[in-house]
């Protein structure tokens, strides 16, 4: 498969890079799936259906190199004002290789996504870790800064990301989006 251009690279068109993460090259399969959707950048989903903790698995890699995984929401608490971005919704670490979230260590458990207003983007990102127990847990949720937590932790850059978009059940608008 051909990579995708500046131009044409879903995590460059949905402010992906640059808001949240720098420029990276995914070296990783990372999959993320809600009951049997599976999560693909841009892809709507209802806080209905987000309500659980997605299954993640990694593939592809070894099982002694370990991983670090972020949920962020860079839009809360809402699009036109994300004063309280990032939001961290999730962080697993010390992920295994060739294995899922459920293999890691979960030091800040899953909140389900509640946007009030506007279409949010959630954004899962996937680090590989210098070492076993190296990435200790934020005392904080809002203004988290993926970047800045990474450079902490010497996490580099990010080996894979995925996002989907996601808004209230009776919709409210926000951000267009065009799939």
């Amino acid at each position: 498969m051909a990579a995708a251009t500046r131009e044409t690279d879903p995590l460059i068109v949905g402010g992906i890079v640059g808001e949240v993460v720098g420029s990276f090259t995914r070296s990783i399969p990372l999959r993320v799936t809600y009951s049997s959707r599976e999560v693909t950048n841009g892809k709507e989903f209802r806080p209905s259906q987000v309500v659980h903790q997605p299954r993640v698995e990694i593939g592809g890699c070894d099982y002694r190199n370990f991983y670090t995984l972020v949920m962020v929401d860079p839009d809360a608490p809402s699009p036109s004002n994300p004063h309280l971005r990032e939001y961290l919704h999730w962080l697993v670490i010390d992920i295994p290789g060739s294995t899922g979230v459920s293999y890691g260590q979960e030091i800040m458990c899953y909140e389900s996504p509640r946007p009030a207003a506007g279409i949010h983007r959630f954004v899962f990102i996937l680090f590989q870790q210098l070492g076993r127990q190296t990435v200790y847990a934020p005392d904080w949720r809002q203004n988290f800064n993926t970047m800045d937590f990474a450079e902490l932790y010497n996490l580099n850059s990010p080996v894979a990301a995925v996002y989907y978009n996601c808004q209230r059940e009776s919709g409210s608008g926000g951000r267009r989006t065009y799939a």
